[in-house]
């Protein structure tokens, strides 16, 4: 298990660390640190594409929301999902579709709505880079039950849930 120094610098060792507060590994301010720790990571791979591709990260961020996106992706949800102006997300997927990673496509019974999808070439670019997140990722998985992943799938999910929950209201 992973520790702290009296520095209260976390000690990189194998397993999950029990984080500061009351040393309670459900409690609240462990969940806050391991989250951010983990975000800050996912972070630094996230703008190091991002910069070898002369891309922003909000450009990122528009790329994943196109993969993951249950239906086609119009630039309007896409405006919704990044919390952008329309301006935004057109200089966004402009900047996307010049660098070759997502294509327009228009829709063929009504011609106004616009499609993203992702292109093949790009995919196959982000897996050469994300691959390092992949493989930590499975191998962190590797140390779990299945029925220990449901949990912490179900975790997330709801996490994200209430997180879209409690995105501000735009004016």
């Amino acid at each position: 298990m992973a520790t702290r120094d009296e520095t209260g610098e976390r000690d990189r060792g194998p397993g999950p660390a029990v984080g500061p507060g009351t040393g309670d590994a459900t409690d609240l301010h462990t969940f806050g640190v391991h989250l951010r720790r983990v975000n800050t990571e996912i972070n630094r791979v996230v703008h190091a594409f991002a910069g070898r591709h002369g891309l922003h990260a909000t450009d990122v961020q528009a790329l994943a929301a196109i993969l993951d996106a249950d239906r086609p992706m119009t630039p309007g949800r896409l405006r919704e999902h990044l919390g952008l102006t329309s301006g935004a997300v057109t200089a966004c997927v402009d900047r996307l579709e010049r660098a070759g990673h997502v294509r327009r496509v228009r829709e063929s019974t009504d011609r106004r709505v616009v499609h993203l999808h992702y292109a093949d070439d790009a995919r196959s670019t982000a897996r050469t880079h994300f691959r390092p997140l992949a493989e930590a990722t499975e191998a962190a998985r590797a140390g779990f039950t299945e029925d220990e992943l449901a949990v912490v799938v179900r975790f997330l999910a709801v996490l994200d849930e209430q997180l879209t929950l409690a995105r501000p209201v735009e004016r």
